[in-house]
């Protein structure tokens, strides 16, 4: 299947892995690239040196593109990008800040530059910067998604930029992929799909509850991070989501959570001073970190919360990301002949 962003992106198929904290690891990006779409490292929870080493562990795994995940508003991002533009990475993926000096580097060695947004705003800001393809991201998504759905986000970006769109939020299988076509979309990415793939360090545990849950058993709130976001339904998200933390007792979270993932406190204190009118979002977020690892890393749904889509209603097995990307290529050309009759 050729679109605009397998050519874009050098890739076999339009199918994405985006990146998922503690998720999109070396080994996952790898396996989808390998098979054939594009995996996308998670940099938030690295440092530059684990980031140096976590590229070059992919591209000793796999000699396809492969692309890395910049969340800009976060302490560390931008010495994270500044390490992926020095190695030269095939596709940077940026979101939440302004990236057009990401643009500027990663075009001057023929690297492609992904914006993630939410919004046609920021769509048309992307597109403004230069960025080389978006990441249009619906309210069905796992963690940040957009308010509006992919039914009609999609369709409406697609409708007003000239560079390709990928879609995510809601797409899980070939019936997603047919329909992300039908929308004005390129490609798809399936976070909660790989997520929950052979291949994903996901813990088993949890990865048996996505099995276990539908799609109603998500619960969207700003309350969890700061972030409107999409979690697993359990006990435990939903006392996280039923009010805000406590500022102050969210500061103190977010320096301990500073040392799980490597970052000097005082990095993370002077990049809240740097945003005083984002101090208490940053507070929030890094006090989703011990939570977020407990259920991703550990398994533990009594402690941990779990980002998750509501497509965990259309995911019923755990197989290989070579198995997800080939059947959801068969579902897609099913689904076209099927249809094939019926439109004319």
């Amino acid at each position: 299947m050729k679109t605009r962003i397998t050519e874009l992106l050098g890739i076999q198929h339009p199918i994405l892995l985006p990146g998922m904290s503690w998720i999109s690891t070396p080994e996952l990006v790898a396996a989808v690239s390998n098979a054939g779409g594009l995996g996308i490292l998670a940099s938030g929870p690295l440092t530059p040196a684990q980031t140096r080493a976590a590229i070059r562990q992919i591209r000793a795994l796999t000699s396809k593109p492969f692309g890395i995940g910049v969340t800009l508003l976060m302490p560390g991002a931008k010495e994270n990008a500044d390490v992926a533009l020095d190695e030269q990475v095939p596709v940077i993926n940026f979101s939440l800040g302004k990236g057009d000096w990401i643009v500027q580097r990663a075009h001057a060695y023929g690297g492609k530059v992904i914006a993630t947004v939410v919004s046609e705003k920021h769509a048309l800001s992307a597109q403004a910067i230069g960025a080389d393809a978006l990441l249009v991201t619906g309210h069905e998504a796992a963690a940040h998604g957009g308010d509006v759905t992919s039914l009609v986000l999609v369709p409406a970006i697609a409708g007003k930029v000239t560079i390709p769109v990928i879609a995510t939020g809601g797409f899980a299988d070939g019936r997603g992929l047919l329909a992300a076509l039908a929308l004005g979309a390129e490609g798809i990415a399936m976070g909660s799909r790989f997520a929950t793939s052979l291949e994903s360090p996901l813990h088993q545990a949890t990865k048996q509850a996505v099995l276990e849950r539908s799609e109603q058993d998500t619960i969207y709130s700003k309350n969890f991070d700061g972030i409107p976001a999409r979690v697993m339904r359990t006990p435990r998200s939903l006392k996280a989501t039923r009010k805000p933390m406590n500022f102050f007792v969210a500061s103190w979270q977010a320096t301990k959570a500073a040392r799980l993932i490597g970052q000097p406190v005082w990095k993370v204190m002077i990049g809240m001073l740097a945003m005083l009118d984002k101090v208490k979002l940053l507070a929030y977020f890094g006090a989703s970190v011990p939570r977020l690892q407990a259920a991703t890393i550990h398994g533990d749904l009594h402690q941990g919360v779990q980002f998750i889509g509501q497509t965990q209603g259309l995911i019923n097995d755990v197989v290989s990301v070579e198995t997800i990307i080939q059947r959801t290529l068969a579902e897609a050309q099913a689904q076209h002949q099927r249809l094939q009759p019926l439109l004319r």
